[in-house]
């Protein structure tokens, strides 16, 4: 180790499952990085129930220093980089430069590698070792390693004829309170692959399927504005030839545009009149954290919402690095304390997230405390049970499970007074997911894609969503001091009739578990009232605006 450099706490990063090194990176070759800092020490997940703040008064309060900021910069011009830009809440900066200028900034080795699912990426291995003199200031180094680090929840094309449900049977069946999500914003967040040499592995928005689909379902069609982050979706003929050009990677191109699809036409039938703004981010830990400063900082505008479909297991050795759980956990925290609910799914994968060995576990970022975990449930005959199809995890061949339990990464919030332990022996008091649920599974749901109109069994990919446009025509009807209020941590207080809102506002579902098979070969189960599988239920709208 260089005596100029310092080790980055929790930036250590292991060789990619299936991975392999090709050849260095070029030297030459332009790249960008996020550098996070320390900034005033924000208050604990116990504490987000305060007064909602602006993204002004979250950066005013608890941003880094000028001195720190100056600090950051003249140390990094003198190893060739530049500072693009200083987002709004002061705790990140965009930095530009050369391979070798990163490379003797951080005192690493950038390489190429390939992975037989995503083609060649530029990634690292080991830890980031930052100049000594920033060590008390910069918190995290993103961007260097392109590696995707979560999964899209991926949609599964129902396999026999059927009729999914429409935006009116979700209405009548969550008891939906009168409205069409008029003057709120609704975010969400939808991803693309980093490629090298160049090149984005990117999803395509298709505004004319939109159109298709609220024709068919009689809804107007809403304002979508499309935000690139660090990238922008293709289109429709840019689509064709992608698949033209890369038929190998035909069935996750097509995926991951129906995922795009699906989230915004389950929202757009909900709330038509709505605001909906789609983020678009690079895979890789950076677009993560990139997206919600993007978020938090009121660019293009405060949503109530933030539907979430992506993530991976918490503790996967060679996703998350330590250093990235700890600052998108920051932001979403700073996006709670905003008033925003960020809804995330809890994941298809049961209680295994893909993950090897005999222990259960979570995902991220569904297990941090700072938001609103949706779980999944199906319809079986005229009961709404947890939603688990063999093996309880996604295959090319269908399955999936709703993803539930307890983190071994995030204790467990005060406000969440439940009594649910972890499966695995030993573990933490930790954050217990999801804390509601919705369908998931079959009868699945109407997505026009291509053209074409079909059940799409979105999994919790599409529980997300439809909770977030429950909450925006909820929030539309509450008076205007009841709004932008983050949601979670409500669920869990008691309300006017003594009972916890979640337990009176969502319907119990008593019947399921999420074990994946054959491992870990156990799972959660359902019970009556709050569980691991399901939360408090599948919602009752008009009975949760009347509670909140």
């Amino acid at each position: 180790m260089s005596e100029s450099h310092a080790e980055l706490p929790g930036s250590r990063r292991l060789l990619q499952v299936g991975a392999r090194r090709l050849r260095d990176a070029d030297p030459q070759a332009h790249m960008e990085v996020t550098i996070t800092l320390k900034g005033r020490k924000q208050p604990g997940p116990d504490d987000v129930l305060g007064p909602t703040m602006t993204p002004k008064e979250m950066a005013d309060q608890f941003g880094a220093s000028p001195e720190d900021l100056q600090k950051v910069e003249s140390v990094l011009r003198s190893y060739g980089l530049t500072v693009q830009d200083v987002l709004p809440n002061g705790r990140s900066l965009r930095v530009s430069g050369t391979v070798a200028a990163m490379e003797a900034a951080f005192n690493l080795s950038l390489g190429i590698y390939q992975h037989p699912e995503i083609g060649e990426y530029r990634g690292r291995e080991g830890s980031v070792m930052i100049p000594s003199e920033l060590s008390n200031i910069v918190t995290g180094v993103f961007g260097l390693d392109q590696r995707r680090v979560a999964r899209h929840h991926l949609p599964a094309v129902a396999r026999s004829p059927q009729t999914g449900l429409t935006p009116s049977d979700c209405e009548k069946r969550y008891n939906f309170p009168s409205g069409d999500g008029s003057g709120q914003t609704i975010a969400i967040a939808e991803f693309g692959q980093p490629l090298q040499p160049s090149g984005m592995l990117i999803p395509a928005y298709l505004p004319d399927d939109l159109t298709a689909f609220c024709k068919a379902q009689s809804r107007p069609v809403p304002n979508v504005q499309i935000v690139p982050v660090n990238i922008a979706p293709i289109n429709h003929d840019q689509l064709l030839v992608q698949l033209q050009q890369m038929p190998q990677l035909k069935m996750y191109l097509l995926m991951s545009t129906l995922e795009v699809m699906m989230d915004v036409e389950i929202l757009a039938g909900l709330c038509p009149k709505a605001q909906i703004n789609v983020y678009f981010a690079s895979f890789d830990q950076k677009g993560w954290i990139d997206l919600l400063d993007e978020v938090t900082a009121g660019r293009p505008g405060t949503p109530v919402c933030l539907s979430i479909s992506y993530g991976a297991a918490e503790d996967d050795p060679t996703g998350w690095t330590p250093s990235a759980l700890q600052e998108i956990n920051s932001r979403l925290q700073a996006a709670a304390m905003e008033g925003i609910t960020v809804c995330v799914s809890s994941g298809d994968d049961g209680s295994g997230c893909m993950q090897p060995g005999s222990r259960v576990h979570v995902e991220f970022p569904g297990s941090s405390p700072n938001v609103c975990c949706v779980g999944g449930t199906m319809i079986a005959g005229k009961n709404e049970v947890v939603w688990w199809q063999a093996p309880g995890f996604r295959t090319n061949k269908g399955g999936g499970a709703t993803g539930g339990g307890v983190s071994a990464i995030f204790q467990r919030p005060s406000w969440q007074n439940v009594t649910v332990t972890s499966l695995n022996p030993g573990s933490m008091v930790g954050r217990v997911i999801p804390d509601v649920a919705a369908v998931a599974g079959p009868p699945f749901f109407e997505v026009t894609f291509l053209g074409k109109t079909s059940p799409i069994g979105g999994g919790t990919s599409a529980s997300a969503p439809l909770w977030a446009a429950l909450l925006a025509r909820i929030n539309a009807a509450l008076p205007a001091k009841k709004r932008q209020r983050f949601l979670a941590p409500l669920l869990y207080q008691d309300g006017a009739n003594g009972a916890p809102r979640g337990q009176s506002g969502c319907r119990d579902i008593t019947t399921g578990q999420n074990a994946s098979d054959p491992r870990p070969g156990k799972g959660y189960q359902a019970t009556v009232g709050y569980d691991a599988v399901s939360g408090w239920g599948a919602p009752n709208g008009k009975a949760l605006l009347g509670l909140l």
